[in-house]
């Protein structure tokens, strides 16, 4: 899905770490506010809502969160279940490498 929605391999290698270089100021104000509200309790500071409101409408904010809200949802109802990643995203690299490996192979 987040290669579809334009996402680089190298940012949904970013998303598992610390290092936030890869997204440009919005996408990592995204994630910010994704982070705070996924903590338990959720915590979105003074200070982060006036950079939001900065750089987004209100309408904009409500969407944001609603999506972000929407997604925990999903991931705490699939613990629940015991749901585990299909492993559906590998690297488009090594997507690469195993296509010219099966071409080779025929």
């Amino acid at each position: 899905m987040g290669r579809k929605a334009g996402l680089s391999d190298e940012k949904l290698r970013a998303v598992l770490g610390d290092d936030m270089t890869a997204f440009n100021d919005t996408e990592g104000l995204v994630i910010e506010l994704a982070d705070a509200l996924t903590a338990t309790p959720s915590d979105v500071s003074d200070d982060l809502y006036a950079r939001l409101r900065n750089r987004f409408s209100q309408e904009q904010l409500m969407q944001l969160g609603a999506q972000i809200a929407f997604e925990n949802y999903r991931a705490r109802w699939n613990r629940l279940f015991n749901v585990e990643s299909d492993n559906l995203y590998t690297p488009q690299t090594e997507q690469l490498q195993e296509s010219r490996n099966l071409d080779k192979e025929s």
